[in-house]
């Protein structure tokens, strides 16, 4: 995933300014739509569609993320619905999900609505994917992940692609008090037609250029596997999608707009973990510093990641893509084209803290957790 706004200085002032005169976001008090404009700034552009993952590797770090305790606290993740399998992993008490694209925060009220008209995994994969579900939906509840995928490939898409799921989960929508204009509506509609369209079979595309024949489908990203050879995304088990369909009606996924090098999103979400009395146990960075190094404005990501409330197990979780399959990356994985990388919060703020990064490539590996096994 690859994300990038330089956002007009004016927008950036204004944002400033509102976050200043604010009071602090207080979850307690605050409804999810109030939440979700609050903690939100102006969106940007980026030239994909990103509905799901390219980072085939990203599970690759969950070994690392059990070993060092990393539990509870405020989850902050970029991108869409990768960020469930961490989350379903580290049990935060909160997450927050934020994004430069207005576009990822409308998917993400589309699996929010998912989520919450779903009985088990296979009625979401049903529902996501606008297949018909058994009649025996409740005997699918304990079966494995591989069994669920076969039904779903198994089945054509319901009449008039899936309209009656669709206007059903568009009500769904409706009822997060979020205000959403028509094309808003359309969207969403738009994003949920691509994957009824496209089945498991569904890859991240980038507009105007040619798809790549390694980027993973969303079947891939399902079944996908841990260091261990472990299959570990969030509905590998009934118990991990209860976890998420519970933090999801209980509205504490939050879906956000906003840049990590932004001066308002970010910020704001800090200052409402130090509010709510949590540390923000993980974030999830996926490949943005790399553009943000590129745009001049990691420092102002970085002066904000040193201020958010951590502790001594708080992490970065990163993605690394080298352009290639050779050894772009000294731990890189043999036959994956990115690579997942773990920092502590406290590592990257100490160094930050005594002088900086020398370079987007010192970033990626100073201080980075071994995931495996030296010669595994």
């Amino acid at each position: 995933m690859k994300l990038l706004r330089i956002p007009a200085l004016a927008l950036l002032a204004t944002a400033s300014a509102c976050a200043a005169q604010a009071p602090p976001v207080r979850l307690a008090e605050s409804s999810f739509a109030d939440l979700v404009a609050a903690l939100s700034e102006e969106g940007g552009y980026f030239d994909t569609d990103n509905l799901i993952s390219n980072e085939s590797s990203y599970l690759h770090v969950m070994g690392a993320l059990d070993a060092l305790g990393v539990r509870g606290g405020l989850y902050v993740g970029v991108g869409p619905d990768q960020n469930f399998s961490y989350i379903a992993r580290i049990r935060p008490e909160v997450a927050v999900i934020m994004d430069v694209r207005r576009d990822n925060m409308l998917q993400q009220f589309l699996f929010k609505a998912l989520f919450e008209e779903s009985a088990n995994r296979l009625d979401y994969l049903c529902l996501l994917y606008g297949r018909p579900c058994p009649e025996d939906l409740a005997a699918w509840t304990g079966l494995d992940l591989e069994r669920l995928v076969e039904y779903v490939d198994a089945r054509p898409a319901l009449a008039d692609d899936g309209g009656d799921v669709r206007e059903r989960i568009a009500r769904r929508v409706a009822s997060f008090g979020v205000p959403l204009d028509a094309a808003d509506r359309a969207t969403i509609d738009r994003f949920h037609r691509a994957f009824i369209g496209a089945g498991l079979g569904l890859r991240f595309t980038s507009h105007g250029r040619a798809p790549r024949f390694f980027y993973p489908t969303h079947r891939d990203l399902l079944l996908a596997e841990d260091l261990e050879g472990t299959r570990a995304s969030y509905l590998v088990n009934e118990d991990d999608f209860r976890f998420l369909k519970a933090l999801q009606e209980a509205d504490r996924v939050i879906p956000v707009v906003g840049d990590l090098a932004g001066e308002h999103a970010l910020p704001e979400i800090g200052r409402m973990a130090v509010e709510g009395g949590l540390t923000v146990s993980a974030l999830y960075a996926s490949n943005v510093e790399f553009y943000l190094w590129g745009a001049r404005s990691f420092e102002r990501f970085a002066e904000t990641v040193t201020n958010l409330p951590r502790n001594e197990r708080s992490v970065i979780i990163r993605s690394h893509f080298g352009g290639g399959f050779g050894a772009s990356h000294p731990m890189q994985v043999a036959g994956f084209y990115s690579t997942q990388l773990l920092q502590r919060t406290v590592d990257f703020a100490s160094t930050w803290e005594q002088g900086g990064f020398r370079s987007y490539g010192d970033l990626v590996t100073r201080d980075a957790v071994q995931l495996r096994p030296v010669g595994r």
